[in-house]
């Protein structure tokens, strides 16, 4: 990625709030018509999660994405530096017990963006000190999504990072239509609702939903 297109997702990094997150194992309809109809509802940044396929089958699949997101929604890959690099895409997403970051930056270059998983103020810092672009915070709450989560911290922990550090905050874990609003209430940039959406029968009208909840909650 070029200096040029790579401002233009740093300044669209700035404008997200609803971000979707891929779950092949949860999903009714498959996950690229979960990304094709959340980026036609708005969604300006995606993640693609998957565990169970081959390297061959994710970076079809990842091209595939890359596609659908071009000029609409950031692109990112889970974990998988070698599948980013494979398809060019805008960056990946990593945890606590993956590769560091500085090493995950020697490899991508300069002009890719890297989200780190934390779940707290002292990990935050550190993301923001090694290079991180954004955080994702959680879990928020109890979730069954990811079996390793650990239990939710609560929505007030995102007021605490965000006095912390200047990177935009993504809230993750157990959040649905129930409990959203508190997490924007808080302070976060962005949020996940992973089975609230790819488990619906209308991914399109679900992202929607979060995406007026955001707005509508910052505005007030």
């Amino acid at each position: 990625m070029n200096q040029k297109n790579f401002n233009r997702i740093k300044s669209l990094l700035k404008e997200i709030d609803f971000y979707l997150v891929t779950d092949s194992g949860l999903s009714k309809k498959g996950t690229l018509s979960d990304v094709r109809e959340a980026v036609e509802s708005g969604c300006r940044i995606v993640q693609y999660r998957e565990k169970a396929r081959s390297t061959k089958a994710m970076v079809e699949e990842a091209s595939e994405i890359k596609r659908i997101c071009s000029g609409r929604a950031i692109f990112l890959v889970n974990d998988r530096i070698d599948v980013a690099l494979a398809v060019d895409a805008d960056g990946i997403h990593i945890g606590q017990d993956d590769m560091p970051i500085e090493m995950a930056r020697r490899l991508l270059g300069e002009n890719k963006i890297i989200g780190l998983s934390v779940h707290n103020r002292e990990e935050a810092i550190r993301a923001e000190k090694a290079g991180a672009d954004y955080i994702g915070l959680g879990p928020i709450f109890d979730t069954a999504t990811k079996k390793d989560a650990g239990e939710g911290i609560g929505p007030l922990k995102i007021r605490e990072l965000k006095a912390a550090i200047q990177l935009p905050v993504v809230a993750i874990g157990g959040i649905n239509k129930e409990n959203c609003q508190s997490v924007i209430q808080n302070g976060a940039d962005s949020l996940v609702a992973i089975s609230a959406v790819v488990c619906s029968d209308d991914v399109r009208k679900e992202t929607r939903y979060f995406i007026d909840m955001i707005r509508k909650t910052r505005r007030e």
